[in-house]
């Protein structure tokens, strides 16, 4: 039986299955169909089950990472929606919160982003909550019915709720949806009781709106592919379809419609995912992973063999609590566009060509010259991709980047290596954001490229962040594919339930985790997991009393007992020093509060096997190439990845050429192959 996993990129949708019986792995890419990403979906199925000789019958599995909800949000594409929330708090939004992003930068006024919602779409509805969940007021039916024939009467089919402390108390965030239900059946309604039950009430209200933002959307497509997936087997029969999550785990297509917002950074997640896997199998338990792509390029850190995890992430504009891998995404991918600032200044993306109508090179309508077509001017990448099946046409990308040099005062050569620089500081920039600003030195690290383009600037990067070496997994095109065949079934709950350590009730702890622990195995139980395959993890966020943010710490398993919640706080002084510097272990004056409990439940999948390369009998260059890099053209050999084995060194300057990727080696650098088939990549040591 076939499992498969597809990410569908900006540019490219990549697929990778593997034989569960045989354990034969193949991989593909296939166009990317923006005005359809569901045709460009199963175009990707058809294509790898061809390359397999296998039926859609033989399907045990589909796998998926989207960008459909992303997209939405980055897009802006949250119109006609509705808020509903406490009488006295219409303008929580507007308020929103003190901070400021980058501390004014050079401005001397920053402006609030627009509200999700416009003000004139906020009802209110009189009752109030108090913070241990107690009722202060009673719920109003009346403003209920009003707020809910409001929407209906203008239109607004897609509703959230978010009401006062109904993280302690869900009781009026749930009478006000069965008065939506009643009062305005059309209306797709998201409750922050069953999207986030967690404090903060801004971040709360927030994430609840994007996920009724873009539950229509995903609803619609997860149902498109669904369908289609059905005509694989003539009895119409579905495999199992399963779609990535954002906190690095994995979840049915049925209950992806649950819990839309899950999915806000499926793709890069599943590439941070699967290069840590890589990286593990290599030796490097913590590693930078850089997921380079058509559109963008996303970047994360693995410690200790796990992506970090954060709960303080955003979409575009939009704060979103919910568990998602530590992502930094930057518009820095191979279709970025080279343009001129008003001062006359080159600068580089976020706006990309994508797929439609790409770069210059591709021939299909694309008017701006772009980092694709800058690394082909160079002779960087071939004058094709994906083995021949994408001819570049030279000629216009040289066209266009001359025009544009001829602007600046440059060569088109120069031109071209000037785009490629400053993609280059733009993704060194991400990365350090993942490190630096974390308290980590970015020089302790290898960082695994991947990605149609992550590879192409490896050495660039090296140099300018001083990294320990560059690992280029094999089909690094593919890996995020890959990843996607690599993760278990993982679902995160989630209570707020705030006390002192001193007088912590371990019996009401453990009541809680016993309450999240039984939604997270009846979640499981959905997904058709047994009792015995389920597994739980327990964490818990504690803080200083008077701190605003909190550190999270693993809960071990057991009872808990005043023993274990000691032994959870000594965990949190310990993290709190490795994070800040410093701690007050066995300070009476400063008193350590615990914040919010946390269970994840967990249904394992097998996973793949990486595949070993054959000993190799010394690297043989298939052809030269004029190449610049970046010191004027030099005659740079070209190999031929599959013909590479493990202990082959390539010597740069060199071009090492695969169906779906190129790995440009600098000179200065060597690239020396592993046991499983892993290009790394370090500068040559000098005497």
């Amino acid at each position: 039986m076939i499992r498969i996993g597809i990410d569908t990129g900006g540019t490219f949708t990549d697929v990778v299955a593997v034989d569960e019986e045989t354990g034969r792995q193949a991989s593909t890419k296939t166009p990317s169909t923006p005005a359809d990403p569901a045709e460009g979906f199963m175009a990707g199925v058809h294509k790898i089950l061809d390359l397999l000789g296998a039926r859609g019958s033989d399907v045990a599995a589909v796998v998926h990472g989207t960008t459909v909800a992303t997209n939405r949000l980055l897009e802006g594409k949250v119109d006609h929606l509705g808020f509903v929330t406490t009488e006295g708090y219409a303008h929580v939004l507007e308020i929103a919160r003190q901070s400021v992003p980058d501390g004014y930068g050079n401005s001397y006024f920053w402006v609030k982003p627009p509200r999700i919602v416009p003000a004139d779409l906020v009802r209110t509805v009189g009752g109030r909550l108090a913070y241990d969940g107690s009722e202060l007021r009673p719920f109003s039916e009346d403003d209920a019915v009003a707020a809910a024939r409001f929407f209906r009467d203008r239109g607004i089919t897609t509703v959230g709720v978010c009401f006062l402390h109904s993280y302690a108390n869900p009781e009026h965030e749930l009478r006000m949806r069965d008065v939506l239900a009643r009062e305005h059946p059309d209306a797709v309604v998201s409750v922050s009781a069953e999207v986030l039950r967690e404090y903060r009430e801004y971040e709360r209200s927030v994430t609840t709106l994007v996920d009724a933002a873009v539950k229509p959307s995903i609803a619609r497509y997860v149902g498109t592919i669904a369908e289609r997936l059905a005509t694989l087997d003539p009895a119409g029969e579905r495999p199992p379809f399963y779609v990535m999550k954002s906190n690095g785990g994995v979840l049915s297509a049925d209950e992806v419609v649950r819990q839309p917002i899950s999915t806000v950074l499926s793709g890069p997640a599943a590439g941070a995912l699967g290069a840590a896997v890589v990286a593990e199998a290599a030796g490097f338990g913590s590693v930078l992973t850089l997921d380079g792509g058509g559109t963008s390029t996303d970047v994360a850190v693995v410690v200790d063999g796990h992506p970090a995890l954060t709960t303080e992430g955003s979409v575009g504009a939009y704060p979103s609590k919910i568990p998602m891998i530590d992502v930094v995404t930057v518009g820095a991918g191979g279709g970025s566009v080279a343009w001129l600032s008003p001062e006359g200044t080159l600068k580089v993306g976020p706006r990309s060509a994508g797929a439609d109508p790409g770069p210059l090179c591709y021939g299909t309508g694309g008017t701006e010259p772009t980092v694709t077509d800058a690394h082909l001017l160079l002779g960087r990448i071939p004058p094709h991709l994906l083995g021949g099946e994408i001819p570049l046409d030279v000629d216009a990308a040289r066209a266009g980047i001359a025009a544009l040099a001829a602007r600046l005062g440059l060569t088109a050569e120069r031109c071209a290596a000037g785009i490629l620089e400053i993609s280059a500081w733009n993704q060194a920039n991400a990365l350090r954001q993942v490190t630096v600003t974390r308290g980590l030195d970015v020089r302790d690290f290898h960082l695994v490229s991947f990605g149609g383009s992550g590879s192409l600037l490896a050495c660039r990067l090296a140099d300018v962040l001083g990294l320990a070496g560059v690992l280029v997994p094999p089909d690094p095109g593919n890996l995020s594919a890959f990843g996607l065949l690599t993760v278990d079934v993982r679902n995160d709950y989630v209570r707020t339930a705030v006390a002192r350590h001193a007088v912590l009730d371990p019996d009401a702890v453990g009541k809680t985790f016993d309450d999240l622990t039984a939604e997270a195995s009846a979640a499981l139980a959905r997904e058709g997991f047994a009792a015995d395959q389920r597994r739980f993890l327990r964490t818990a966020d504690l803080r200083y009393f008077g701190q605003a943010s909190e550190v999270r710490v693993d809960v071990p398993d057991g009872t808990v007992t005043t023993a274990l919640a000691d032994a959870v706080a000594d965990a949190f002084h310990a993290a709190h020093r490795r994070l800040y510097g410093y701690d007050f272990a066995g300070d009476p004056r400063q008193e350590v509060e615990w914040v919010n409990l946390r269970v994840t439940g967990v249904g394992p999948i097998a996973r793949p096997a990486l595949r070993t390369a054959p000993r190799g009998t010394g690297a043989v260059a298939r052809t030269t190439r004029r190449v610049d890099f970046g010191d004027g053209w030099t005659d740079a050999a070209v190999y031929d990845r599959a013909a590479l084995g493990a202990g082959d060194t390539v010597t740069g300057p060199a071009v090492v050429e695969e169906f779906g990727s190129t790995v440009p080696v600098h000179p200065g650098f060597r690239a020396v192959v592993d046991a499983h088939g892993n290009l790394l990549i370090a500068r040559e040591a000098t005497s």
